[in-house]
Parts: C-alpha cells; sequence; structure tokens
C-alpha cells in the first residue's frame, strides 16, 4: 500500500510539471532558441536564420496557429498594417506557424493577410513551437498564438500570449519601442 502511495504521488508530480512546462512561454531574460526554416514572403520560399535576422536588428517571432484561419487572417493582416512602424525601429517580424504549412505560400503574398511584407515560416511538426514554448494546448500538432521580441543580443526581451490576435501588434511595438529606452 506504501509503494502504491508513494507512486501515486510521484505521478501526480511529474504530471504537474509536464503540464506546467507545456503551458509556460519563454520568459523575458531567457535565450531565444535559434532557428532556421522554410519560409516565404510575397510567395517565393527561402530559409529564415533567426541568427542572420538579429544581426540587423530586434526581431518580433510571433507563433500563430494556422494559415487561412480567422483569428490567424486578422493578425497577420495587423502585422502587414504595421510593417513600416516596426522598421522604423531597425526591427523585423517573422511569422511562425505549425499549421496548414502548404498554404504559407499563399498566405504570404495575399494582400488581405501578410500581404507581401513580412515572411512565414512552415514549423511542421512543431519543432520550433515546443522549443518557444508555444504548442497550442487544444491542438498540440499546432503553435499557440504567442509573440516574442527578440533583442539584438539574442534574449527575449518580451513575450505576448493570448488567442485573440488584436493586440500582438501594438504589445510588440511597443516593446521594441522600449528597446530603444
Amino acid at each position: 500500500m506504501k509503494n502504491l502511495i508513494v507512486a501515486a504521488v510521484a505521478g501526480s508530480l511529474i504530471a504537474a510539471a509536464l503540464a506546467t512546462s507545456a503551458a509556460a512561454e519563454l520568459k523575458a531574460g531567457d535565450k531565444a532558441p535559434d532557428f532556421s526554416a522554410p519560409a516565404f514572403l510575397a510567395g517565393q520560399q527561402f530559409n529564415y536564420k533567426l541568427a542572420d535576422a538579429l544581426k540587423k536588428g530586434p526581431v518580433v517571432v510571433y507563433f500563430f496557429p494556422a494559415a487561412h484561419t480567422q483569428g490567424c487572417n486578422i493578425e497577420a493582416h495587423l502585422f502587414s498594417e504595421a510593417i513600416d512602424q516596426f522598421k522604423a525601429q531597425h526591427a523585423t517580424v517573422i511569422g511562425v506557424t505549425a499549421g496548414n504549412v502548404d498554404q504559407l505560400a499563399d498566405f504570404s503574398k495575399e494582400t488581405e493577410h501578410c500581404g507581401g511584407k513580412f515572411p512565414v515560416a512552415a514549423d511542421p511538426g512543431a519543432k520550433i513551437a515546443q522549443q518557444y514554448d508555444s504548442i497550442l494546448a487544444k491542438k498540440p500538432d499546432w503553435s499557440n498564438r504567442t509573440s516574442y521580441v527578440v533583442a539584438q543580443n539574442g534574449t527575449i526581451a518580451d513575450v505576448y500570449s493570448s488567442l485573440d490576435p488584436s493586440d500582438h501588434v501594438n504589445k510588440t511595438l511597443a516593446a521594441v519601442k522600449a528597446l530603444k529606452k
């Protein structure tokens, strides 16, 4: 009986630890995991490398669940409308998704979405999303809607996570501007 109780307690602690780590995104000050991935800009495929982007300035890495879904369409459009404000701060934006990766070429060039203004990267199997603790709980093979601002030194400067796409641009732009202070 004693062994059963010890096993049950140990199992509960392990389950709690796993649940916590799966739901917790990286924190400000953490080192941003470096990654490279196939990406699309205005329908053209290339290999995106975070390390290369960081040489130019801070990077907004925003994870979104899937191309051509309602919230993701809105979020991509909002980033495309604000891209000049990010550029004015010498920041770049990359969208990363594990969902509907076969649709990213079109998604990247469609005016109602990215409009060819910033790249979107394919993350099949959500491997990059796992490194960033950005897995969608309801659908673990997709990324969660989490936006990271990565400072030029490669550390996380800010993180914002919400399935509501409406504030990601405002929050990340404010965080990018705060880097200049």
